[in-house]
């Protein structure tokens, strides 16, 4: 099934808490303050991959999560990062964010990358609180949420190549002789009901896609 709009949600992860902790050793009594930050959240991406031809795979997940940080802990450690949520689309997909509608990328060039949602950033340990009036502090900060968008995936470019013309002309027939596609072939009209696509050899470590289009009137 040939698929070339979707809507799908991306949240990114929260940051990790920061840490309320003290030193404690043997013989040190009062070390002080030493609560790490929480760990960023994980982001989420979206790459341009020249092996994909459709949004289908986006047609049955819509929901995209990435980690959450992980909260601070004593001896100044830093919690975990989230990790990165890294999404595929095909060459030529546009991603719109659907509440501002505001174009995010063009993905037009193979390895083209777009942040879709920003992970929060780790809250503060209690170390960075303390002071000389305040040598004990007992407080620290929350992580940030991740962001949480909907976005719209348009897929803007099909093939190099389209065969247009009318029912029965032989669209199909000429895409399974140059190709390895085998599209449904009969001989009543409209037998092609979504594009098809083939990849066409041209030479060595060159090819192109054709798309078998569906009869015109």
């Amino acid at each position: 099934m040939f698929v070339d709009y979707v809507e799908i949600e991306v949240i990114a992860g929260n940051g990790g808490h920061g840490c309320i902790a003290f030193h404690t050793e043997k013989y040190i009594p009062k070390g002080g303050p030493d609560g790490g930050d929480g760990g960023r959240g994980g982001d989420i991406v979206g790459v341009a991959d020249p092996q994909l031809t459709t949004l289908l795979d986006f047609r049955y997940q819509k929901h995209y999560k990435s980690d959450n940080g992980q909260p601070g802990m004593g001896s100044l450690k830093t919690g975990k990062s989230g990790k990165k949520v890294v999404l595929r689309f095909p060459v030529g997909t546009l991603i719109k964010d659907l509440e501002t509608g505001i174009l995010l990328a063009d993905l037009d060039e193979p390895g083209d990358e777009v942040l879709l949602a920003r992970g929060g950033k780790g809250g503060w340990g209690n170390d960075h609180f303390k002071s000389p009036t305040n040598q004990t502090p007992r407080i620290a900060k929350p992580g940030r949420p991740g962001e949480h968008r909907k976005i719209g995936l348009e897929l803007k470019l099909l093939a190099d190549v389209g065969l247009v013309g009318l029912p029965n002309a032989g669209k199909s027939t000429i895409l399974s002789v140059l190709s390895a596609a085998r599209p449904k072939i009969a001989d009543y009209p409209f037998t092609t009901l979504v594009p098809n696509l083939g990849i066409i050899k041209l030479r060595a470590y060159k090819s192109c896609v054709m798309a078998d289009i569906p009869g015109l009137i």
